[in-house]
């Protein structure tokens, strides 16, 4: 087709399911032209550009990343025809905001089908999503992984992209040492994700390019666990398609998108942190989950928290440090670390809101919902700093740490006590039931 002809397109992401729609329907494709990308939710991605190398010969310039904002002057002065929506963890209603931008601005609006961005692996597949950010898929998507290696299968685990820096060098990412999560200057955000597999001797990919990733990943397993990051659906057509969601949270699993369509989709269901919420919520969220997906089996599961010291938090001031994209736009006021910090006795949970520095006095400033907890922002060196700043200027006598990595050590803090986590099945199928299927 004539390069004038082609359809122009943008594609509205955030540095993750946004590359990989594009490498599977767009890259070459003849009748299309993306004109750029949009990044949204995740700090300072814009201004880059997808590179040649990964954007292949039809656009031998790569591909601009713009800021989201920017949208109607991008479709005005580009021309833009079409917009596809590729990112994870909006309300129905914001993302219809942004197609009433589009459509106004004069481009079709549209959401990819999920068979259409899947791609099949020659081995069996378990994939962990779940209905929002912070529901506890990681850690469910950790237990499978143990369950398999406790039945001898070779595992390894693909976790949703986080392609933070270099995206070129980052087309394939594996880790399997914490030599790795240094080497490829990941952020604190993708060491949370990572670390755990690694502390339990597994092998962790990521990256852009997941075809290639898949072909990696397929040399080395029996089964491959999908950790779908967000609320994602899964990029591997799944064999087993578990889908958490979170009693603290009833409702939302009917609101957000893509986790109304993961549950939609879903095999089992695992409802989270039943320990925590009124049994009302839990009966409410489980009638919701069987209006929306009446074949899918229902598993009832808690989240204990375990502190690795408590004498050391109790009647001590304390400030709790959590998981970011769990606190922002996950929408969760507060997470595991306050818990804990709470029932271990703390005398007082240091407010860090007067002492935010640079981008974590901006985090607050968005996302006004916060408790009195700091998001564990890290998203490049200067907002680690700045997470180091604000740490040190709030002077607590103690820092319980909520993320799944140990910030204590990457932060040099003196005094840090982990909080930790994991999956408690309570009722219904037990995860190694659900893996039976396969």
């Amino acid at each position: 087709m004539n390069a004038e002809k082609r359809r122009k397109v943008v594609i509205l992401g955030a540095a993750g399911r946004d590359f990989h729609d594009f490498n599977l329907r767009f890259r070459s494709d003849p009748n299309s032209e993306v004109v750029a990308f949009t990044a949204a939710q995740i700090p300072n991605i814009e201004g880059r550009r997808y590179p040649p190398s990964l954007a292949g010969p039809l656009y031998p310039e790569g591909i601009p990343i713009l800021p989201e904002d920017e949208l109607e002057d991008i479709f005005r002065r580009r021309g833009v025809e079409e917009a596809v929506f590729s990112y994870s963890d909006l309300s129905h209603e914001e993302v219809m905001h942004l197609a009433s931008r589009a459509i106004v601005a004069g481009a079709d609006f549209r959401l990819l089908a999920a068979p259409s961005t899947q791609l099949r692996a020659a081995r069996p597949v378990v994939a962990v999503c779940a209905v929002r950010t912070g529901c506890g898929k990681s850690q469910t998507a950790r237990a499978a992984v143990a369950a398999l290696q406790a039945r001898g299968r070779r595992v390894v685990a693909v976790r949703h992209p986080m392609p933070y820096g270099d995206l070129a060098a980052q087309a394939v990412q594996r880790f399997a040492r914490r030599e790795d999560l240094a080497r490829q200057r990941c952020t604190i955000e993708e060491r949370e994700e990572y670390e755990p597999y690694i502390e339990a001797g597994a092998v962790v990919f990521a990256g852009v390019d997941y075809e290639a990733i898949l072909t990696a990943a397929e040399a080395e397993a029996d089964v491959i666990v999908w950790d779908g990051g967000n609320n994602d659906l899964p990029f591997f057509r799944p064999d087993l398609h578990i889908v958490v969601a979170d009693a603290l949270r009833p409702g939302h699993e009917a609101r957000y998108h893509p986790g109304e369509a993961n549950a939609r989709a879903a095999d089992a269901f695992i409802i989270n942190k039943v320990d925590g919420a009124p049994a009302e919520d839990v009966e409410g969220l489980r009638a919701s989950l069987r209006r929306l997906n009446p074949r899918a089996s229902i598993t009832e599961a808690a989240s204990p928290v375990t502190l690795d010291d408590p004498e050391a938090v109790r009647g001590k001031r304390v400030l709790v440090v959590e998981d970011g994209p769990t606190l922002t736009h996950g929408g969760m006021p507060e997470g595991a670390g306050a818990v804990a910090a709470r029932r271990a006795g703390a005398k007082e949970l240091v407010d860090p809101r007067p002492y935010a520095v640079g981008s974590l006095a901006e985090t607050f400033r968005r996302f006004p919902h916060l408790g009195p907890v700091l998001p564990a922002m890290g998203y490049g060196e200067a907002q680690v700093e700045d997470l180091r700043a604000t740490i040190v200027a709030a002077n607590a006598e103690v820092v319980v740490a909520g993320t799944p990595i140990d910030l204590g050590s990457l932060l040099d803090l003196p005094r840090c006590v982990r909080a930790r986590y994991a999956l408690e099945v309570r009722a219904g199928p037990s995860l190694e039931e659900l893996l039976d299927r396969l």
